[in-house]
């Protein structure tokens, strides 16, 4: 299994951008991906996920309304479209998959993960 994200970069507030996860070795859609993000001082949380299967999708609060999570089963790659970036979205995105059927914005319940991007927003 692995998982190879892309995107990321600087921003200023207000600003958008798009991170992408490819997987590659395991059969894509009969699994759930995640979107999670590490800040310097604070826990790591999940942001957004996705159930492969059906498209079903959960987000955390404080993204709900400005992130898209997204999936492209032809491509295995899952989207994560973050628009209206403040500054407290600044962190390390990484993404992640685990086998089943349902999808979960906590870290536990996910054995595969990709490297991290870093997002940085500047006010």
């Amino acid at each position: 299994v692995r998982l190879v994200v892309s995107g990321g970069g600087s921003v200023q507030a207000g600003g958008s951008l798009r991170l992408s996860c490819t997987a590659s070795g395991f059969a894509f859609d009969t699994y759930a991906i995640g979107w999670f993000r590490l800040a310097p001082g604070k826990e790591r949380e999940g942001v957004s996920c996705i159930k492969a299967s059906d498209g079903t999708t959960y987000y955390r609060d404080s993204v709900q309304g400005r992130f898209t999570i997204s999936t492209d089963n032809a491509k295995n790659t899952v989207y994560l479209q973050m628009n209206s970036l403040k500054p407290e979205d600044t962190a390390v995105y990484y993404c992640a998959a685990r086998s089943g059927s349902e999808c979960y914005l906590s870290s536990f319940y996910y054995a595969y993960w990709g490297q991290g991007t870093q997002v940085t927003v500047s006010s």
